[in-house]
């Protein structure tokens, strides 16, 4: 997770985070394993929206640069999106930056069937 949300310096701090604020919203965190060790990471939670109906929305998704190109993350995605079946979601969405680093990652994303379905405006408070 460090590899995507590297604003995260303090770990304690994370973890605090992730346990006391985003689970209970619930959020959960998936992970691909090679032997003992995390090499990829998806975070994500169901939305009930009123446009898409119930959603698995992936807030993170994320490899580390030594576990890249070995099908890790889209194994996550497989798993989230037969997981989002399982709870009775109608669709996975997800976010991502529109820069040149993420075009493999866009490249992932438009593979597994997914497509462009909207714009997502953001405001600095």
């Amino acid at each position: 997770m460090r590899v995507l949300r590297t604003h995260h310096e303090d770990e304690d701090e994370f973890v605090r985070r992730v346990d006391e604020e985003q689970r209970p919203q619930g959020y959960r965190i998936v992970g691909a394993f090679e032997g003992e060790r995390a090499v990829a990471v998806a975070g994500f939670r169901i939305l009930r929206t009123l446009f898409s109906g119930d959603v698995l929305y992936v807030d993170d998704l994320s490899t580390h640069p030594d576990g890249r190109r070995r099908g890790h993350a889209g194994a996550l995605l497989d798993w989230c999106a037969e997981e989002g079946r399982r709870l009775g979601c109608d669709e996975i969405h997800l976010d991502s930056a529109v820069i040149p680093e993420r075009q493999d990652a866009h490249r992932l994303y438009f593979n597994k069937r997914m497509r462009i379905a909207s714009f997502h405006f953001a405001r600095r408070l």
